[in-house]
């Protein structure tokens, strides 16, 4: 890249102000801010390299200088160091995620404690149930030829379907069905459920197994062929925050775009074991999101990755602090699901 210590101490300094001040940053102010060890001239002289390099710009507005695209994703590569959260941060987080109630409780606290946290756009998404495993599986009698198929998985996502029997069956029955597909199918991943589900059609008894055809249809609807994945989203309201170079002075593509589900899970739901993304402007792929930063990881117990997590906001972010809080709240709610 061709950039000496000192230039990219430069940049940093650059970064970190106008993050932290939403104007354009000059050479004189650089200098009383940072004990850079140089003149003002010397540090014009970095500017002009830096800008001539494509790190740095000068809008038409003013005489300083912003941060670019290729700029944050320098300071985010090898500048930045990502802030620990404090003690009393840590034990916030804690606090906020212990009480949940439920998976629903969990996702809910979780993407508006990311909202509050970050300062901006929370994205949650649910646990995958192509991610998951059976944790139990349960049927309830509505009527003589009816049930309500009740599917746990090992994130506490439930999932419900009605099974229309193709006859009246007495309880003893369904106490008994209810008994064979636990036996067979809890603890499976539900993308290696589709042979299990065939075989207790193959080892029903004659009596039972038209019952088993159209649970085993269910079955295979719920646990395979239906995975509706689901987002929850917060602080919208924090875009207005920015500034006026933010968003190119207009957020409606932003919104229109946060309002899409699969937008919203391109961003976030494809993520890749223990990893931390960052995406800076151009480097994300839907046209409406060019003027915003994501910062996304995957979240689960353990070592599993059921799904992920992060915040959008704009390429003008606090990335140290953005990046440990994503972290650690993702850590946090892959604690939860593991105890729980």
């Amino acid at each position: 890249m061709g950039l000496d210590d000192r230039k990219l101490a430069v940049l940093r300094a650059i970064v970190e102000d106008y993050v932290a001040t939403q104007e354009p940053v000059g050479s004189k102010s650089l200098v009383e801010r940072h004990q850079l060890g140089v003149s003002p001239a010397t540090v014009r002289n970095d500017m002009a390299v830096l800008e001539e390099e494509g790190y740095i710009r000068q809008p038409h507005t003013s005489a300083g200088r912003v941060p670019t695209d290729r700029g944050y994703r320098l300071f985010v590569d090898r500048l930045s160091r990502v802030k620990p959260l404090s003690p009393a941060e840590r034990r916030a987080i804690e606090r906020f995620l212990v009480g949940a109630v439920d998976l629903d409780d969990v996702v809910y606290r979780t993407v508006r404690l990311l909202a509050q946290l970050t300062r901006q756009v929370a994205v949650v998404q649910y646990p995958s149930l192509a991610r998951s495993s059976v944790r139990h599986l349960e049927l309830v009698p509505i009527s003589s030829t009816r049930l309500m198929l009740v599917m746990i998985a090992d994130t506490g996502r439930v999932e419900q379907r009605l099974v229309e029997l193709p006859g009246p069956i007495p309880a003893g029955d369904v106490t008994d069905l209810r008994q064979l597909v636990n036996e067979k199918l809890v603890g499976a991943r539900l993308s290696d459920t589709p042979p299990l589900v065939q075989s207790l059609v193959d080892e029903a008894t004659a009596e039972r197994r038209p019952a088993m055809t159209a649970l085993s249809t269910v079955l295979l609807e719920t646990l395979v062929e239906r995975h509706e994945e689901r987002i929850a989203l917060a602080g919208t309201a924090n875009l207005a925050r920015g500034g006026l170079l933010d968003f190119q002075g207009s957020l409606r593509p932003i919104l229109e775009a946060l309002e899409e589900e699969v937008v919203l899970l391109k961003l976030i739901g494809e993520i890749e074991p223990s990893a931390m993304r960052v995406r800076i402007g151009d480097e994300n792929e839907i046209d409406n999101l060019r003027a915003t930063s994501v910062v996304s990881t995957g979240y689960g117990p353990g070592v599993t990755i059921v799904g992920g997590l992060g915040v959008l906001g704009p390429t003008r972010m606090d990335y140290p602090g953005t990046i440990a809080t994503v972290r650690a709240v993702a850590r946090y709610v892959g604690d939860l699901l593991a105890q729980n």
